[in-house]
């Protein structure tokens, strides 16, 4: 089954050779976010609740951008730098999952930048 690239506008160039998400079907995959700026600069560093807070606008964007919400998705894959964030990332990450909570996972490791703390990939099923 063919993909349609999703890439808004209003986002830096990538650090990388990918797309901000993919559109399959009524599937939409986000790539990993970073709060990164333009240039890959890492935004918000040592403020673990402002890059998840950064990391979920983006997600957010790019899933409406494929005509969904964050309602639709249905699984996180989460990395964190520190544990020891988990508590800051929790409270900002409810907020945008007031409703139904979709499944998740939360893994330890470095990311690709060491000021970032968070990594956010996203799976939606639109409707």
């Amino acid at each position: 089954m063919p993909f349609e690239p999703i890439n808004p506008p209003q986002f830096p160039t990538p650090i990388a050779p990918y797309s901000a998400g993919a559109k399959a079907g009524n599937v939409v995959y986000v790539s990993g976010v970073l709060a990164l700026g333009e240039g890959g600069a890492v935004l918000h560093v040592g403020d673990a609740a402002a890059q998840t807070r950064h990391v979920l606008e983006v997600i957010k964007t790019t899933v409406e951008a494929a005509g969904g919400t964050m309602a639709d998705i249905a699984m996180n894959h989460i990395f964190l730098k520190d544990l020891n964030d988990y508590a800051a990332f929790n409270a900002v990450y409810a907020e945008y999952f007031p409703g139904d909570k979709p499944a998740r996972y939360c893994i330890k490791c470095e990311l690709v930048k060491p000021d970032c703390l968070v990594e956010i990939a996203s799976v939606a099923h639109l409707a």
